[in-house]
């Protein structure tokens, strides 16, 4: 297959979430300080929970994403007044991910983007994100915006993967046709699924060592599977 760009999802795949206390504690502190209830309880965090949970099925169902405002003034949190609230929608969905841990990026990514980079393929991203600032702002710190000709999060795209549509906007961008590109993800059901849909050449997993992703009856199989990011460097030679 000549396979001329690779296009990767991001949680789960290119960085992880590790448990961080004083990191999460903090986020969740200033995020119930703009919500105005710095001394809620653990009901209300549930019943936050609840509320999260129930817009992204809606989603998932519909294959689309709101933008942050919608989702906190509409699903989270409707009873408090959206003046308040929607200043604070982009800051408030960082923080909700952050109290679940502090995104970490896999110990290999970097010299592997950098090496894929080098024997001549391009390089793409598409996330299914609530956040229209999480991932740029991840890969700024990790110092890769410079590896990838594309960044498409279901955030500003309004489109959620395993919808082909998404795929395609990164294709088109990067000027490749699907048919030379390959995907790398954590998830059969949104990630080999979509980018099979989308008529991508390649649909590859990654997944925790001694873990064994299956396809439920009806899904495709991905075309490979992995458990480091250096074993792209096995399956994609170089083009120069």
């Amino acid at each position: 297959m000549d396979i001329q760009a690779i296009i990767f999802d991001i949680g789960g795949t290119l960085r992880e979430r590790v448990p961080d206390e004083k990191y999460q504690a903090q986020a969740l502190a200033r995020m119930l300080n703009l919500l105005g209830k710095p001394d809620a309880s653990q009901d209300y965090l549930d019943e936050l929970a609840r509320r999260f949970e129930s817009y992204a099925a809606w989603a998932q169902e519909k294959l689309i994403e709101s933008p942050e405002e919608e989702i906190w003034t509409r699903w989270i949190v409707p009873e408090l007044s959206r003046e308040r609230i929607a200043p604070h929608a982009v800051e408030l969905m960082i923080l909700w991910r952050d109290r679940q841990g502090r995104a970490t990026p896999r110990a290999d990514l970097l010299p592997v983007l950098t090496e894929l980079k080098a024997r001549g393929y391009r390089l793409g991203v598409i996330s299914n994100t609530t956040s229209s600032v999480d991932v740029p702002r991840s890969l700024e710190t990790y110092g890769l915006q410079s590896h990838f000709g594309v960044i498409i999060l279901s955030s500003t795209s309004r489109r959620r993967k395993p919808a082909p549509e998404i795929f395609w906007e990164a294709t088109r961008a990067l000027g490749v046709e699907p048919a030379r590109c390959a995907y790398l993800g954590d998830r059969i059901s949104r990630d080999v699924v979509g980018s099979k849909q989308a008529g991508f050449a390649m649909a590859i997993i990654i997944e925790a060592r001694g873990s064994m992703t299956e396809p439920r009856d009806g899904m495709p199989k991905p075309d490979a599977t992995i458990h480091t990011l250096s074993e792209l460097l096995e399956i994609f030679p170089s083009r120069l």
